[in-house]
């Protein structure tokens, strides 16, 4: 990676880092503030689904237009308006308000992650994709740990306002560091490229790519169960205080931060396809044990294998849609897709879990998560997918002089 390079990975990092740890500050602070406005419980969940919905809606068309358009504007934009909604949140006086904030921040959202993700596969050395992405998913993954801790401090210390003004710090640091830091948008590839990206058609009718798409969504669906579910069943089944719960909740998104670098490393050096699928497995099986689990310490450990499943997962999955991205010449296209597979699992495992909570028993919900994960990890292995990793994209209409020859490694 050049000097220049480097530079923008610097830039990138330390806008997502500002921007997951502002926006991490405040989500686990929401429900407190809209059951003050008096919100009902269905209100508080369109809180948090109006977030996903225009995500997921707005990914395909943002993602794609960065490939046409440069990946700057977008990311410069969103971030921006991240530090106006920490404003809106300030003068929000109902549940209502609160609701279209959340849609209009689930519209920058779709602007600034896979983006960025994209500009850096543009910028990633061949042979470092998993090195290069594993860095870069450190900022999510420390973002996403200290967030809610300094939000709980500022909470309890000075307000609730003042934790919406800390993520409007963060995320105004975040808007000029990109338009400072980062060149230009006739600098990009992106830019001078000239190629119309893939057609989320072709982008879906990618074996690869629909095998990736899934291994993401079963892997953050059970994020989702975990961090939407398990403080009810640790606080029903075990009586466990918020010290402990908060404990476990944060215990796997640090593990798999602290393991994104050497991981990355590792799926640079052997098979992705093989990496991506063994963490998976771990992820299925851990997940499955919460349902008997018998107190804290049985589910510290439950939590440090689901960490370390998702730390081999995260940067092996992330190097192949780099890799993919590439060859396929839509890389915002591509990371789109991963971005939305994120928001889809998130949406799914929670109000899965929810429902089988209501209907069921919340245990299941747990084990249900993992037979998701382990099958969609088998399916991955099956060696129609490494044949699928050489020929997906050979008669692609946007890319008539790929040769099936020359498949990336895998």
């Amino acid at each position: 990676m050049t000097s220049a390079h480097k530079k923008i990975f610097a830039a990138l990092f330390l806008s997502i880092f500002c921007s997951v740890t502002g926006v991490g500050i405040v989500v686990p602070l929401l429900p407190v503030y809209a059951s003050k406005m008096g919100s009902t419980g269905i209100y508080i969940g369109l809180v948090f689904g109006a977030f996903s919905l225009s995500r997921t809606a707005f990914l395909p068309y943002f993602g794609r237009q960065s490939d046409i358009r440069g990946r700057k504007p977008f990311i410069v934009f969103g971030l921006f308006a991240y530090a106006l909604v920490s404003v809106a949140f300030i003068l929000s006086t109902s549940v209502e308000s609160l609701i279209g904030i959340r849609f209009v921040q689930g519209i920058a959202s779709a602007m600034i992650m896979p983006v960025a993700q994209a500009y850096l596969g543009d910028i990633t050395v061949e042979g470092s994709e998993g090195l290069t992405m594993g860095l870069f998913n450190m900022a999510m993954f420390l973002g996403l740990s200290l967030g809610p801790v300094i939000g709980g401090v500022i909470h309890e210390k000075i307000s609730l306002n003042a934790a919406f003004i800390g993520m409007g710090i963060l995320s105004l640091a975040a808007f000029l560091c990109s338009l400072f830091l980062l060149p230009s948008v006739h600098h990009e590839k992106a830019a001078f490229r000239h190629v119309i990206p893939p057609t989320w058609k072709a982008l879906m009718t990618n074996r690869l790519l629909l095998g990736l798409f899934m291994l993401r969504f079963a892997h953050t669906a059970c994020i989702g169960i975990i961090w939407g579910f398990l403080p009810v069943y640790a606080s029903r089944s075990f009586d466990m205080g918020s010290s402990a719960i908060g404990t476990l909740v944060m215990l796997g998104v640090l593990v798999s931060g602290v393991l994104q670098a050497p991981m990355g490393w590792l799926a640079d050096r052997i098979s992705k396809q093989l990496l991506s699928a063994i963490g998976g497995l771990i992820v299925g099986a851990t997940i499955f044990l919460f349902q008997w689990a018998n107190g804290f310490w049985d589910m510290f450990w439950i939590s440090v294998g689901f960490g370390f499943g998702g730390g081999m997962l995260t940067p092996a999955i992330m190097a192949l849609a780099v890799i993919w991205g590439n060859r396929l010449e839509g890389m915002g296209a591509v990371m789109s897709l991963m971005t939305m597979a994120h928001s889809l699992g998130m949406l799914v495992g929670s109000v899965g879990a929810g429902w089988m909570m209501d209907a069921v028993d919340l245990r299941y919900a747990f084990g249900s998560g993992g037979v998701l994960m382990v099958v969609c990890s088998l399916v991955f292995l099956l060696p129609g997918y490494k044949r699928a990793m050489g020929r997906s994209i050979v008669n692609h209409p946007i890319s008539p002089a790929i040769d099936q020859t020359k498949a990336p490694p895998v």
